[in-house]
């Protein structure tokens, strides 16, 4: 079995060999090069072709957003970013290295751990990555993505399923994981300022690195995004927002107020979506949709099965445009999905069932 072949750029070389050290004692990782600046990382990328590529943000010559730009549109490679970085603007960084095509984020060891848990998670993710096939992003950032073509294993639901608006659609739940922040932004992005519908969101991304996420989250957006607070009312109709469920927190709906919850995680995730799917299914029943994007493992396939028989409408994302189709894949083979959409087509299907939707304030 081939070894994975990993490149590590990162300007501190105490970190530097601390990663070289670790990837190196397993046997099934081969590190085939180094590099100190976003520049020579590049050059090495196009030369080795290394399976993953681990990313400082904070680099000399050429920064790690500029690179993960770089690779993602003239080499494109799993990335994995290994920062330190948690001020307010280099984590705006992050986030948007994560939306030109990064696929996962990990904190930069300390040297003060008590265990061997970051060397386990390093090497982990490392391995995880490898076995992701990446598409081609454009050198702009952010930049909608469009069709991006290629078939799916699994169809879109068939006609007679086709998505019905609920006429008392009260709120919209959305799940996500890895490759995230690119699907949240183009599907904010094509939803008018005046969306009347309530989003609630999860989305799976590390501790350290999700405070300003929200923040970040609300510039790429026409509505109004921050993170949920404990006991709120669900907001009413015709004031689109979308509130996020907190840092290591999940968000669940009882009794027509938000909650946060430290309940134990779900699938190892907290946040959980399908803790927030769950309760909407029960808490709103037919008048919930829900849709289900790109994402490792199997986190809100349940879920969105349960607003599927409770009335709901449900969307799961193609494999085409998923970065990873691992959540929407396990929901579709589920049957939870009324319809299997591109990213491109989801924010139009949202805006028609926010048309479809009496949004008179309801009892």
């Amino acid at each position: 079995m081939a070894r994975t072949r990993v490149l590590v750029v990162e300007d501190s070389l105490t970190v530097r060999k601390r990663m070289l050290e670790v990837l190196t004692a397993d046997p099934d990782i081969e590190v085939v090069g180094e590099a100190e600046d976003g520049k020579r990382g590049i050059e090495m990328c196009q030369a080795l072709r290394p399976d993953v590529v681990t990313l400082d943000m904070m680099l000399p010559v050429m920064s790690g957003l500029a690179a993960t730009e770089y690779i993602m549109a003239y080499c494109p490679t799993p990335i994995l970013i290994v920062s330190a970085s948690t001020n307010r603007g280099e984590l705006f960084k992050t986030y948007e290295a994560l939306a030109a095509g990064a696929l996962d984020v990990l904190d930069k060891p300390r040297g003060n751990e008590l265990d061997d848990g970051w060397e386990r998670k390093l090497v982990s993710t490392v391995k995880l990555l490898a076995r992701i096939k990446v598409i081609t992003h454009p050198r702009a950032r952010l930049r909608p993505m469009g069709s991006r073509g290629g078939a799916t294993s699994i169809e879109a639901a068939p006609p007679s399923t086709m998505l019905v608006p609920p006429r008392h659609l009260r709120a919209i739940a959305i799940g996500v994981s890895t490759g995230g922040p690119a699907a949240l932004v183009e599907i904010l992005r094509g939803l008018p300022r005046e969306f009347p519908i309530p989003i609630l969101l999860v989305i799976h991304i590390g501790r350290l690195f999700a405070p300003a996420f929200a923040e970040w989250l609300d510039g790429q957006s026409p509505i109004h995004v921050g993170y949920a607070a404990e006991g709120e009312l669900l907001p009413p109709l015709g004031r689109g927002t979308v509130l996020m469920a907190s840092p290591d927190s999940h968000l669940v709906l009882r009794q027509g107020k938000l909650r946060l919850t430290r309940d134990p995680e779900r699938h190892s995730c907290r946040p959980s979506v399908d803790v927030l799917f769950a309760s909407l299914a029960q808490e709103l029943g037919a008048d919930c949709a829900a849709c289900l994007l790109t994402g490792m493992g199997k986190d809100g396939a349940e879920g969105l099965l349960a607003i599927r028989r409770a009335g709901g409408t449900t969307i799961a994302q193609d494999e085409a445009t998923s970065v990873v189709f691992g959540m929407p894949r396990e929901a579709i083979l589920l049957g939870a999905a009324q319809q299997v959409l591109p990213l491109e087509k989801i924010a139009p299907a949202l805006g028609a069932l926010a048309h479809g939707a009496d949004t008179r304030k309801q009892p």
